[in-house]
């Protein structure tokens, strides 16, 4: 692919992706169609790409930027479920897919077939998660989809190894496999647990959110190219960074939270919108491809379709068998058994499974020769794995929001939990920034006398607590017997502040000292935040969305009372 081809790829892919999102279309399905559309326009080339590059240069960042808005605790909790779905689904859709391909092509080794079951078997919960987004899908299924799609890719490439090894070789064993497989876990998740460490630590010692960005942006490779030369699964090394920085970045500096989170956004959309539009223009070349095989166009496809429907089939099948093991309890798992998955939740779960760019970079990449011959009906197997991919992204992508509200599967218990958790927590800040105050107690006294002092920090805990509790009541209604509010101006905090020196204007050193005071009661509300998150008392999504709110206080400290303080 030329540059020049490349850049029109990237280009007609955001620009149908801006269309969709202004219109509130599924901008997979739109890409993948209109893909299609265009790739029959006379003119239009080959769009041919080294699979290397989307497993080394584009799974690695959407995998990374995935891992990094998930919640750690979430994916805590849950493991059990993750695990069923992203390793115990993977190896039977595979067998399943193999098993199916090989009684069609019986003249194809198993280990042949093997590898269209590892290529096809992992679904991508992006065309999943925007629809549910959209749709208001609870967050425990959330969850389990982004946590299966954080997992299986590990699994799938990890079998598809092994496969191709088997086709190569003539021979291979399930007990190769199995140590194969522990190996990448165990040194790919050491890895990017390592790795992330030494970010995390870095990143705590610099004042630059710039250079802190750029570290951010070159750790999803760092971890996926160590973790693959140290035979470990890079996907999994991605991972672990991605969740431990997830976790650990509201201990960071808030302006890298602030640069970061647009950043990310941006490199999503690029290449999610590139690997759709892909997958579409490559189909015809692929079908191609089959007609000018020994089998022929007409067969290739009935042994697609055929592949297509097992993929299908077995995921639904698998998920319903299988959920009573959702009540074991693995180590590392806390989720309580009133929390798992209905019945309901669970078909949206089963028919959410579109596959993505996993099932395309893979299915490139396999070999055109294995041991000095020809790769055992290599164009079929791609045709296959193409259509499962296409296949599932139509069929199931486009009838997933309609199942979602047939089945009245949405999130309006966890919208009302959310805002009793705010109110709660809202009111805790309070306390902490009344700590705060009285820390400055003796500094106040000094310059102010004592009394005066100790007026001042009933007036300005009461300021704060005036605010938290009005916003408390405003989230959970529920509460307002409860709480006494404050006889205090709750919009009266800057007025309050600027007592604090004993001008009207106030110099260079009393402005810097109130800015120094007002930093300390933000770092006491996100240590509020941070605490109540890790002792299970505040989601992480609105853990996240009240840091937000911090951290923009945060920069408008830094970008008005500085400049106007070092103007004087």
């Amino acid at each position: 692919m030329h540059n020049v081809e490349l850049f029109v790829l990237v280009t007609g892919a955001v620009a149908v992706t801006a269309v969709c999102r202004r219109r509130g279309w599924p901008a997979p399905l739109v890409l993948v169609a209109a893909a299609i559309v265009v790739s029959f326009v006379p003119g239009v080339p080959r769009y041919e790409i080294e699979p290397e590059i989307l497993l080394e240069f584009v799974l690695p960042p959407l995998l990374y930027s995935a891992a990094l808005s998930s919640s750690y605790r979430d994916f805590r909790s849950s493991l059990n479920s993750i695990t069923r779905l992203g390793v115990g689904l993977v190896l039977v859709t595979a067998v399943a897919v193999a098993l199916v391909f090989w009684w069609t092509e019986p003249s194809v080794p198993f280990a042949a077939a093997l590898v269209l079951g590892a290529v096809v078997a992992p679904p991508d919960a992006v065309a999943a998660a925007a629809v549910g987004k959209r749709l208001g899908l609870p967050r425990r299924v959330m969850t389990l989809l982004s946590g299966e799609s954080l997992i299986n890719d590990a699994t799938s490439l990890t079998l598809y190894k092994v496969a191709i090894a088997g086709v190569a070789t003539g021979a291979w064993a399930i007990a190769d496999g199995v140590a194969v497989f522990a190996l990448a876990v165990g040194a790919g998740v050491a890895v990017g647990l390592v790795l992330a460490w030494v970010v995390h630590t870095v990143r705590l010692r610099l004042d630059d959110p710039v250079v802190a960005s750029a570290i951010g942006l070159l750790t999803p490779f760092a971890a996926y190219w160590l973790g693959e030369e140290l035979h470990g699964s890079g996907v999994l090394a991605v991972v672990a960074a991605g969740l431990y920085l997830g976790h650990t970045s509201p201990r960071a500096g808030y302006a890298t939270r602030l640069y970061e989170e647009p950043i990310w956004s941006t490199v999503d959309l690029v290449l999610e919108s590139f690997t759709f539009a892909l997958i579409g223009v490559q189909l015809p070349w692929v079908v191609r491809d089959v007609v000018a095989s020994d089998q022929g166009v007409r067969h290739g496809i009935a042994v697609s379709l055929l592949v297509l429907l097992v993929a299908i089939l077995v995921r639904p099948v698998y998920i319903f068998l299988t959920a009573r093991f959702d009540n074991l309890r693995l180590r590392g798992s806390h989720r309580p058994p009133q929390d798992s998955l209905s019945a309901r939740e669970s078909a949206v779960v089963s028919w959410a499974g579109m596959r993505g760019v996993v099932t395309l970079a893979a299915a490139a990449a396999i070999p055109v020769t294995s041991a000095g011959a020809p790769f055992p009906e290599r164009a079929t197997l791609q045709l296959a794995a193409y259509t499962v991919a296409i296949g599932t992204l139509l069929v199931q992508g486009l009838t997933l929001p309609w199942v979602i509200t047939r089945l009245g599967v949405g999130s309006a218990d966890e919208t009302a939990q959310d805002a009793a958790q705010e109110a709660a927590v809202r009111v805790a800040t309070a306390d902490a920034v009344h700590d705060v105050l009285e820390r400055q107690r003796a500094d106040w006294s000094a310059h102010l006398g004592p009394e005066r002092a100790g007026e001042l920090i009933d007036r300005l805990s009461g300021v704060w607590r005036a605010r938290a509790t009005a916003a408390a009541v405003m989230l959970d209604p529920d509460s307002a017997d409860e709480l006494v509010p404050e006889q205090a101006d709750p919009t009266d905090v800057s007025g309050a502040l600027r007592e604090v020196s004993p001008t009207r204007v106030p110099t260079p050193e009393e402005g810097l000292r109130t800015q120094r005071l007002r930093r300390e009661i933000v770092a006491a509300q996100r240590e509020v935040l941070m605490d109540r998150r890790d002792s299970g008392e505040l989601d992480e999504a609105v853990m996240r969305r009240m840091m937000r709110e911090l951290d923009l206080e945060d920069e408008s400290l830094s970008s008005s009372w500085i400049e106007r303080v070092q103007k004087r």
